[in-house]
């Protein structure tokens, strides 16, 4: 006997799915299969060991199901119901169809927010938490333009790249999902706690984990695969050779989903990362029209396309006047390869006394920024 598709958990089955949630660590296919051959998610808790162990459970998976708590799974339901969360089993019609394709998709997702919006075409965006600005701006940039395409805009909420392409969505008027790796009810970072607010209202935050879950780090690697799991497409901005972005991306490559990579400086240990990458096979981006143009005819977007590269408009031509001439000079030699204020000595003729006070008004402008190790660089905004 197979258990019908539903739309949403019945109230009956809501405790089987949410002591799943609690067990953890369980393939969703094999709870798919065992809900269908028994019958309903309340059969994996009254069959035999053996039965389980047929049905794909491990030895560890079926001790845990027998020691579940289920006062704990009634007073989960009970704060759930009172925060606004939602579960989406896999049993569900609601649950996204490219999540449920990957190799070990998640049994249950909590939700807060726009649940439909998990199974409209996303592209994720992901890269360095101490990203810089020019980073943080072409995230932004990037997911505006994607989101104002229709394109749902995920990420994991982090600091640096994830928070600027959540914002970027939202400042664009369209819509975003977080992926945490915490439970629902917990927000991590804190500094992004009135982000999460906002993205609830525009769109979705949703995890597999269970309510009251702190932000373990063994926990962030599992939750990359399902950011690149909803996504017909991966993009890396700024990532070091040890970012988990790269763990992303490979998640992506490894469940067939498009990678996409935004090169850098070969002096900067962020462009490592992309570069990388991009030697494996990655498609080079340079504007949002890379990334349609490789996504077409995906996820029902046959009607999506860009004739030619979406750009922000260059307003430094103007703002140019209002700069002294030192400070035009100083601009000159300042480039997108990061500098060091002795080689700007050597480039600009100008001593370090002059220089000083000239690249402390070009930052406060927004002109250039200050990296690691005194060097320079001109940032993305007003660089072109």
């Amino acid at each position: 006997m197979s258990a019908p598709e539903q739309s949403t958990p019945t109230e009956s089955e809501i405790p089987g799915w949410l002591a799943l949630g609690r067990i953890g660590s369980c393939n969703g296919h094999a709870v798919l299969r065992a809900v269908q051959s028994l019958g309903s998610v309340g059969g994996l808790f009254v069959a035999g060991d053996r039965e389980l162990a047929a049905l794909g459970f491990s030895h560890a998976a079926v001790a845990r199901i027998r020691r579940v708590d289920w006062n704990a799974v009634r007073r989960e339901q009970d704060i759930l119901e009172s925060i606004g969360v939602s579960i989406v089993p896999i049993a569900s019609s609601l649950y996204p169809v490219r999540l449920a394709a990957i190799s070990s998709p998640p049994p249950v997702l909590y939700c807060r927010g726009n649940v439909e919006a998990l199974d409209r075409p996303q592209i994720a965006i992901v890269g360095a938490r101490a990203a810089t600005r020019g980073g943080r701006y072409r995230a932004r940039t990037l997911a505006g333009e994607l989101a104002a395409l229709g394109l749902v805009i995920t990420s994991g909420l982090a600091r640096g790249i994830d928070a600027a392409a959540h914002r970027g969505a939202l400042d664009a008027g369209g819509s975003s999902v977080a992926v945490a790796a915490t439970g629902p009810d917990c927000i991590y970072p804190r500094s992004n706690a009135e982000l999460a607010r906002e993205l609830v209202e525009a769109g979705t935050l949703v995890t597999e984990r269970a309510l009251g879950t702190p932000p373990l780090p063994g926990n962030f690697p599992r939750r990359n695969r399902l950011i690149s799991g909803l996504s017909l497409g991966v993009l890396v901005v700024e990532a070091s050779l040890r970012s988990g972005s790269l763990i992303t991306a490979r998640f992506a490559a490894d469940e067939g989903r498009e990678v996409f990579a935004i090169p850098g400086s070969v002096d900067s240990a962020l462009s490592r990362g992309c570069h990388s990458l991009i030697r494996d096979g990655a498609k080079l981006v340079e504007s949002v029209a890379d990334v349609v143009d490789e996504i077409v005819g995906f996820g029902g977007l046959t009607g999506l396309s860009v004739a030619s590269p979406i750009t922000v408009p260059d307003r430094s031509a103007g703002i140019l006047e209002g700069l002294g001439e030192s400070e035009r000079t100083l601009l000159d030699a300042v480039g997108h390869d990061p500098v060091t204020l002795d080689q700007l000595v050597g480039y600009t003729g100008m001593t370090s006394d002059r220089l000083a006070p000239a690249l402390v008004a070009l930052e406060i402008d927004g002109w250039i920024e200050t990296l690691p190790g005194s060097r320079f660089v001109r940032t993305a905004s007003r660089g072109r």
